[in-house]
């Protein structure tokens, strides 16, 4: 049967067998896939050549002289270079104590020979897939320390009071932007994690014993299972279930309100025509749930990966934020980088009352100190914030104008009276309550911008305070 799987990013795998023929068998197979393959025909040779160069999977024969494949297991798991590498043992071996040995010397997999080829790509894929999240997941946890630890260092050279109370708002902020995803992950790993444990011994069975007719309905299951990319709310979904389950006993098929369920949970809503005959068969219902667990299994990798991207995008803009350049030498910035991270960091108070609207021009990077100027976007943006009470419009206008880079930050709050507008860029001044405030956040905007020999300029009337930056492009 042709294989549907994707082919992977040239993995490299080693293949160890002292069977000549099931050596070559795997690494044709393995190889056409797109895999970088390495056969070795003893342990030994395996073993050296693993630790020459760490393979990303093993795939382990037992039976083998001088050096089993659980002695080989053994010695790899010894080494820090090849500890972490998973191993899938194939072998003819099919009593239930080798299996648990295997699991125990640190196989993830086992494989029984004869194999079916379909079975042996889905695992190995699978567990390539696994190891990728894993990675992943450690370099977004390093980076999340490195980026805490780079904003301790940063809040130390902090030396405004205005500054330390705006830091101490987005870090609440950024502790549920982080959070969320957090728990999506740690949710998804455990869904992962159960399916493995109740599905790891019968699929071997699960997959010898289909016919070549329910096997194309499984892979057709799983492949609709994935496909589906629009998000539909609870409501829909109940019409889409309704109308499956007429088009099921239309069709005469037993069990339409329960598989009318399950085809729902696994985002296939429509178009079911060529699935109904499946229904017919005696194998229907472990051929369907099987198909919803592997769909579960792949929607909790992707929302893992959407979960990482998101805290990834985060903990990226922290790093930014919190980053501190004690060389203060000026460098070549993008200002909608800049202001893009402030507007990063203060998403979760974004997100419940404020609308912001960008128009951005096409602007040259500029030498400055991009380090200085998140101060004043972070300013500029907590102001308007506070001065709409979290609930209102956030308008961020950038162009060029003769020479300079004009940004514009625009509320739609109640405005600055008239009678305090030639004082607020004065230090202390303030009209926040006690504790809010130090009253320097526009004096730090006023002298970093002064810094970068720009100006800063408000206007405000009820409804419309237009704060702008002028800074000079070299």
């Amino acid at each position: 049967m042709t294989s549907t799987l994707p082919k992977t990013n040239r993995a490299n795998i080693l293949v160890v067998d002292d069977t000549p023929e099931n050596l070559r068998l795997l690494a044709g197979i393995l190889s056409e896939k797109g895999y970088q393959v390495r056969p070795v025909p003893n342990g030994k040779l395996a073993l050296s050549a693993a630790q020459k160069m760490p393979p990303d999977l093993v795939l382990l024969d037992i039976m083998m002289p001088e050096m089993d494949g659980y002695q080989v297991c053994q010695q790899l798991k010894d080494f820090e270079a090849t500890k972490d590498i998973p191993v899938i043992f194939i072998s003819a071996i099919n009593d239930v104590m080798d299996k648990v040995k295997a699991f125990a010397v640190g196989g993830v997999d086992f494989i029984t020979k004869p194999f079916q080829v379909e079975e042996v790509l889905a695992r190995i894929e699978t567990h390539l897939k696994i190891c990728s999240l894993q990675q992943s997941l450690q370099e977004k946890n390093q980076d999340l320390a490195t980026a805490i630890h780079q904003l301790k260092a940063a809040q130390d050279h902090l030396i405004q009071s205005e500054k330390m109370a705006a830091l101490g708002q987005l870090i609440a902020g950024i502790a549920h932007e982080i959070n969320t995803p957090l728990g999506i992950i740690g949710s998804s790993i455990d869904n992962i994690s159960i399916f493995w444990d109740e599905n790891l011994a019968k699929m071997p069975q699960f997959f010898q014993q289909l016919s070549e007719e329910s096997q194309s309905y499984f892979l057709t299951l799983l492949y609709r299972a994935t496909q589906q990319e629009i998000l539909f709310t609870s409501k829909e979904k109940r019409k889409f279930k309704q109308k499956l389950i007429r088009d099921l006993i239309a069709a005469s098929v037993e069990n339409a309100d329960e598989i009318a369920d399950t085809l729902v949970d696994m985002e296939i809503y429509d178009n079911i025509e060529h699935l109904l005959p499946l229904f017919k068969l005696d194998d229907w219902e472990v051929v369907l749930n099987t198909a919803y667990q592997f769909s579960s299994f792949k929607r909790s990798i992707s929302l893992i990966q959407r979960a990482t991207a998101k805290s990834g995008k985060v903990v990226f803009a922290l790093k930014s934020y919190a980053h501190f350049d004690s060389k203060e030498e000026k460098v070549q910035a993008n200002l909608h980088e800049g202001i893009e991270t402030v507007l990063t960091l203060y998403q979760n108070q974004l997100k419940h009352g404020i609308e912001v609207v960008k128009n951005y021009g096409d602007l040259p990077k500029i030498v400055c100190y991009p380090d200085d100027l998140n101060q004043v976007w972070t300013n500029l943006i907590h102001n308007a914030l506070q001065a709409m009470d979290y609930k209102g419009i956030l308008t961020i206008e950038t162009h060029q104008e003769e020479g300079n880079i004009v940004l514009k930050f625009i509320d739609n709050g109640p405005g600055i009276p008239p009678e305090i507008i030639p004082k607020i860029f004065q230090p202390f001044f303030t009209t926040k309550s006690a504790g809010e405030g130090s009253g320097l956040g526009l004096d730090i905007v006023r002298k970093i911008v002064e810094k970068h020999e720009g100006k800063v300029a408000v206007e405000s009337v009820p409804g419309k305070t237009t704060f702008t930056v002028s800074l000079p492009i070299y």
